[in-house]
């Protein structure tokens, strides 16, 4: 049995969003398995032969409309960043990178110029973007930052450092967040630009299938249309990261899933005394909880795509679902490394792949303590980041 047949949750899934489906994990299947272990050994990806891929069945920007996006449900979002991960968490990471952040902060706060120059490229995986918000020295609190945008006539001029950025050393543009004397504003920057530079951060022990730098900014000019017009103070940024933390939600259930595939397959074939690991009481009990918290995740997961998908999703609800779903798969991915044993750690099975990838999307997008003061000021009405 598959993990998530045990509560038949595909009967709340419409036609539309199980063919999604189906056609993503073909892709995943097809593309990204074969070949990801030895990208995740190699610390290298082709990230812009997987755009291209990616942008021909419409996955980059899916749940945008217009401007070459396909216009999918939150819902429809959501099982494909799933059967992303399962694949890979960094190939997840090259997907909502483009379209929930990039894609997406020009899509709701750019002008028209903007977005007809760069988001039917985006779409299509012809242009990588990336999102510069994080510092060397300022993670989780943005507001720290210290990249600065000055005004010298009508143009902008940018200096600063971003860090830990997805698809920053392949990228075309970047959507840079930076300080100026009227707050905090978003601006796009094409990366060929004069000053930009973009280093590969090597060494990486996780989500090393994906494309990670630092951008160095020195002195870049820019046009005064660079600005996203509509974007003031840190609320834009915020809202970016709300809607990639809503594909994590989601994409962190695929990572245990295919931990949990595995590890069934592994323990049914796996003879210790002359039995299946499947046959002892402890396995079995361990493989109980994991399925357990895996069905409660994906209806946690579907429960907050609905809700997007009919206008009424909060940011607290997000992070209730980042919380809880990246903080279980990991578990789930580490009890299923005990049950392989030493073959747990072994390259063949994608257990330790996933479960040090996990330990990279617990911490971004918000960390689990960030997430449960977003939910603890939800509750008691006082904000404890300070």
């Amino acid at each position: 049995m598959a993990p998530l047949d045990l509560l038949a949750l595909d009967t709340l899934l419409s036609d539309e969003e199980r063919q999604i489906r189906a056609v993503v994990r073909q892709l995943v299947d097809d593309r990204v398995r074969p070949e990801v272990p030895q990208w995740y050994e190699d610390g290298q990806v082709p990230v812009r032969d997987l755009a291209r891929e990616f942008g021909r069945i419409g996955l980059l920007g899916m749940h945008l409309t217009g401007y070459g996006c396909a216009g999918a449900s939150a819902v429809a979002y959501g099982v494909a960043c799933l059967e992303l991960e399962a694949g890979d968490s960094g190939v997840r990471s090259l997907v909502s990178v483009q379209g929930s952040l990039a894609m997406y902060a020009i899509w709701r706060y750019g002008s028209e110029e903007q977005k007809q120059r760069w988001l039917p490229r985006m779409a299509t995986g012809e242009a990588i973007g990336c999102f510069g918000l994080t510092e060397p020295d300022h993670g989780s609190d943005p507001a720290s930052m210290t990249t600065g945008a000055r005004r010298d006539g009508t143009d902008w001029v940018l200096t600063g450092t971003k860090m830990w950025i997805t698809n920053a050393p392949v990228a075309d543009v970047a959507v840079i967040w930076a300080r100026t004397d009227d707050g905090v504003r978003g601006f796009v920057v094409p990366m060929d630009s004069p000053g930009v530079a973009a280093r590969e951060i090597r060494h990486k022990m996780s989500l090393r299938a994906s494309s990670t730098g630092e951008i160095v900014l020195d002195g870049v000019r820019l046009p005064a249309d660079a600005v996203l017009p509509d974007a003031a103070g840190l609320r834009a940024p915020l809202s970016c990261l709300t809607e990639a933390r809503y594909g994590i939600v989601w994409g962190a259930l695929g990572a245990a899933r295919d931990c949990l595939h595995t590890t069934l397959d592994y323990a049914g074939t796996r003879q210790q005394f002359g039995r299946p690991l499947a046959g002892f009481q402890l396995t079995q009990a361990k493989l109980a909880d994991m399925a357990v918290e895996l069905q409660k995740g994906y209806l946690l997961a579907l429960h907050l795509g609905r809700l997007a998908d009919a206008g009424a999703l909060r940011p607290e609800q997000v992070s209730v679902g980042k919380l809880n779903n990246v903080r279980e798969a990991l578990a789930i991915a580490r009890q299923c490394r005990t049950i392989l044993g030493a073959n747990g750690i072994s390259g063949e099975y994608p257990l330790m792949r996933h479960a040090n990838n996990l330990e990279s999307v617990l911490t971004y997008e918000g960390t689990s303590e960030i997430h449960q003061l977003v939910i603890g000021q939800r509750l008691t009405g006082l904000a404890a980041f300070a």
